[in-house]
């Protein structure tokens, strides 16, 4: 049996037609599973009104900070040259202790509250969606220790200045889960 040119054409483009189609496929698989390379991860990540009520609700807070503890940072500090997705998983564990435990105990107190809780739920539940399992770091030494400095600062103290500090956690957030190319670029220019 003979093949023609126009044959072997045809099955050549329809071939190279499905392997194109399945390397998209992977492709796409790829870039899902790896979340923290999403420009727009989280609506309001990029929300200039999201980012103006955590600038207006941690000012709240750091003005009701005690004068003694404005020296104390409860927000540990990372090392940027760690794996982006850890750092933005290991914000998002810290988000949740958040949601669970501070800002629902501050919610009368700030006009703003409860948007910001509604939009920081979003970008919670979005992160999980995207693959942050946020118990897996609730081990994570930057997880207990910002808990521990948080516990021994007890009640109103501790609450007042986890909501001063929001900001530097949205910061994180921001700069590890929507735009980590830019934050791996600026680290690099550094």
């Amino acid at each position: 049996m003979k093949l023609d040119n126009a044959t072997i054409l045809s099955c050549l483009r329809t071939a190279t037609a499905a392997l194109a189609v399945l390397f998209l496929i992977g492709w796409t698989e790829q870039v899902v599973s790896h979340p923290v390379h999403q420009e727009h991860l989280s609506a309001p990540l990029n929300d200039p009104r999201t980012q103006e009520a955590i600038h207006r609700v941690s000012q709240d807070g750091q003005r009701k900070e005690l004068e003694e503890d404005t020296s104390i940072r409860l927000m540990p500090r990372v090392n940027t040259d760690q794996n982006h997705m850890e750092i933005c998983c290991l914000h998002a564990n810290i988000l949740d202790f958040y949601l669970n435990n501070i800002l629902h105990k501050y919610s009368g107190k700030h006009p703003s509250m409860h948007q910001l809780q509604t939009d920081l739920h979003r970008v919670s539940s979005d992160l999980q969606t995207q693959g942050c399992n946020v118990t897996h770091y609730h081990d994570h030494h930057h997880a207990v220790e910002f808990r521990r400095k948080l516990e021994r600062m007890e009640g109103e103290r501790g609450i007042n200045k986890a909501v001063g500090e929001i900001d530097i956690l949205f910061t994180y957030l921001h700069d590890f889960c929507k735009e980590p190319r830019a934050a791996a670029n600026a680290t690099a220019r550094n």
